[in-house]
């Protein structure tokens, strides 16, 4: 099967953990492990998440008094996506030994017109307490918003459209490479009044990036892996229980956070309606079981799902030769 993995930013730096480069390196190994038990059965494509470190820089960019201006969000993005790129790179090399695995740095269109650059959902950077939240907010002209007990930046997040480097990177499959691209959701661009590409100010959802590119990469699977086991019903209370087992149209009708669980859950449904293969949402350590229909939320048109051969139909056993005597 081809499989596309799409790695949160907080499966690599984790809630609490400082953005040191060896204790994120530690994650990312981590990963690694997990991902290639999928590669050395399926094609792999693996996305990942850029929030907290593209926050981390932006902070670091913002108070450089070297720069006449901050660097702009695209420039952050992919130098986020060069350095993730490199360890994801390196610890799949260590894990898989002989195999190739390519790490691109890849651009993504959205439309010059898109709402998001006006209202800003998409949560980047490390997380604050409300009252520095909102200092930092006017300290450096931020829009920042609640994300469970904490507060966050925000920045616009609009819809991505394709990846450009597609057809690079299905070259790169079928040559039977590992493939790392899309990190972050890519650096969002648009086309200008010339027809060239252009870097905008945004971040695009990692998760919706990573639906496009499996749609059109022609994947069997979407894996989204997260830090949460799956989406669950009556989330933060007594009575919180996961879903298993699920169709686009029934989580569509859960009320999900617009910032966290809500494009993921906007992801997979995508994939599934307009593919018919199977999606999933759960934990990076439970990558291998989700495949298997044993873990995390699995989402398909018909809502049931008994493992990989309900993805792709065996072939079937050939004819008995009928003109063969006796």
């Amino acid at each position: 099967m081809r499989v596309v993995a799409a790695l949160g930013g907080n499966a690599l730096m984790r809630r609490g953990e400082k953005p040191d480069a060896r204790i994120q390196i530690a994650n990312v190994e981590v990963a690694a492990r997990q991902l290639a038990a999928i590669a050395e059965k399926h094609e792999l494509i693996i996305t990942h998440g850029n929030g907290p470190q593209v926050g981390t820089l932006a902070l670091q960019s913002a108070n450089d008094e070297r720069l006449s201006e901050p660097y702009p969000l695209d420039t952050i993005g992919a130098q986020t996506q060069g350095m993730i790129g490199y360890w994801l790179l390196q610890a799949m090399q260590n894990a898989l030994p002989g195999r190739h695995v390519a790490s691109l740095v890849s651009q993504t269109l959205v439309m010059a017109g898109d709402p998001a650059f006006t209202n800003p959902t998409k949560f980047v950077g490390e997380v604050y307490e409300e009252q520095e939240a909102r200092a930092l907010a006017a300290e450096k002209g931020w829009t920042v918003k609640q994300d469970g007990k904490h507060w966050r930046r925000v920045v616009g997040s609009p819809k991505p459209q394709r990846v450009i480097e597609t057809r690079m990177a299905r070259i790169l499959i079928q040559a039977g490479a590992v493939v790392i691209c899309s990190g972050g959701g890519g650096v969002p661009v648009i086309r200008n009044a010339k027809g060239k590409l252009q870097g905008v100010e945004a971040v695009v959802d990692k998760d919706l990036t990573a639906a496009v590119l499996a749609e059109h990469l022609e994947a069997d699977v979407l894996l989204i892996l997260t830090d949460v086991d799956g989406v669950c019903t009556d989330f933060g209370t007594p009575a919180q229980k996961r879903v298993d087992r699920a169709t686009p149209a029934s989580l569509r009708a859960m009320d999900l956070p617009a910032g966290s669980m809500g494009p993921k859950v906007e992801a997979v449904c995508r994939f599934v309606e307009l593919t018919g293969d199977m999606a999933a949402i759960g934990r990076l350590e439970d990558a291998a079981a989700i495949i298997e229909g044993m873990a995390g939320t699995v989402v398909t048109a018909g809502g049931n799902y008994g493992g990989p051969d309900d993805i792709r139909p065996p072939l079937p056993e050939p004819a008995p030769d009928r003109l063969r005597s006796s």
